[in-house]
């Protein structure tokens, strides 16, 4: 063997073995899913454990949620769909889930309201006049609401933050992007009696994409040229994002109506549960950088007006 044909050798052992070393670092991110699955339930958000683990309260509440709609009135971009919308429209079932979650709330139906009277009117029908001679019933009567659970997906900002970062040498090259959008929930306590709205919560979920690349490209002979590809990329799911952002909305919604005893807790020692008292914070957190921003008005502060003329001469 020539010196030229071992240098060759030594070159291509060189850079496979660069090759496997990159293919190794970046194995671990980006092992090809299974291309099928069963299906399974669906995974639980950081602030589920958090619904579920509330103190209890004095006594569950009805309440009814007519709708929880997309307020953002976006679209998918091009060439995706110009008809699809951005966020999901399932968000009034997120939140009846989460109601029940909490331990909480009782939730009436009210989103498909009509289609609960129709089956009513059916059973009705069918009763015959013995049935209807009978001491107990076969319908009774729908259970009425205490509050009305309102609110919506109210903005979704996409592409708030991008960046990346990205290496080459000698043909072997390697980076990274990501993207940072965020989805923006509204939710409020309505007062059925009077039409008083009890609280208000709005909630941010920030939504993470990154994309890894790494490639070799380089020619190794005179004729022969490797090539090689590897990369991940991962979108958090944005209806996931959505329910739990509506997750930390309720969350919120009922330790703030604690705070202004709007409800009770079943054992007010239960004031001090770690969950009770980490969300307070946070709303009192809230609290101080409203009024950092905003400063309140403080009279001592301002200047008296200056007298002026009454404007008619004398």
């Amino acid at each position: 063997m020539n010196k030229n044909a071992a240098k060759t050798t030594a070159m291509r052992t060189t850079l496979a073995a660069m090759v496997f070393s990159t293919m190794l670092l970046t194995g671990c991110v980006t092992q090809p899913m299974a291309s099928a699955g069963n299906a399974t339930l669906t995974p639980p958000t950081r602030v589920t454990r958090d619904l579920t683990h509330l103190p209890p309260p004095k006594g569950r509440i009805t309440a009814a949620v007519y709708g929880f709609r997309d307020l953002t009135g976006q679209y998918k971009p091009s060439p995706d769909s110009s008809f699809s919308s951005q966020v999901t429209q399932g968000g009034a079932s997120f939140l009846v889930k989460a109601m029940r979650d909490s331990g909480w709330f009782t939730p009436v139906e009210r989103e498909n309201l009509q289609d609960l009277l129709t089956e009513r009117k059916i059973m009705r029908a069918l009763e015959t006049p013995d049935d209807k001679n009978r001491v107990i019933p076969q319908i009774g009567a729908l259970a009425p609401a205490s509050i009305v659970l309102e609110g919506g997906i109210v903005g979704y900002d996409s592409n708030i933050r991008t960046g990346g970062a990205g290496i080459a040498y000698l043909g072997i090259s390697a980076s990274q992007q990501y993207r940072v959008d965020q989805v923006t929930v509204n939710l409020r306590a309505v007062d059925i009696r009077n039409g008083t709205i009890l609280n208000s919560v709005s909630t941010t979920k920030t939504i993470y994409s990154i994309q890894i690349d790494t490639g070799v490209y380089r020619f190794i002979g005179f004729k022969d040229l490797l090539q090689a590809e590897i990369g991940m990329t991962r979108n958090e799911p944005q209806q996931l994002c959505v329910n739990e952002a509506i997750e930390s909305a309720l969350v919120h919604l009922i330790v703030q109506g604690v705070a202004n005893q709007t409800w009770s807790l079943k054992d007010m020692k239960d004031w001090y549960d770690p969950t009770m008292q980490r969300y307070l914070q946070e709303n009192q957190g809230y609290a101080q950088t409203m009024e950092a921003v905003n400063p309140p008005y403080d009279p001592a502060k301002v200047d008296p007006p200056k007298a002026v003329g009454s404007g008619v001469s004398g």
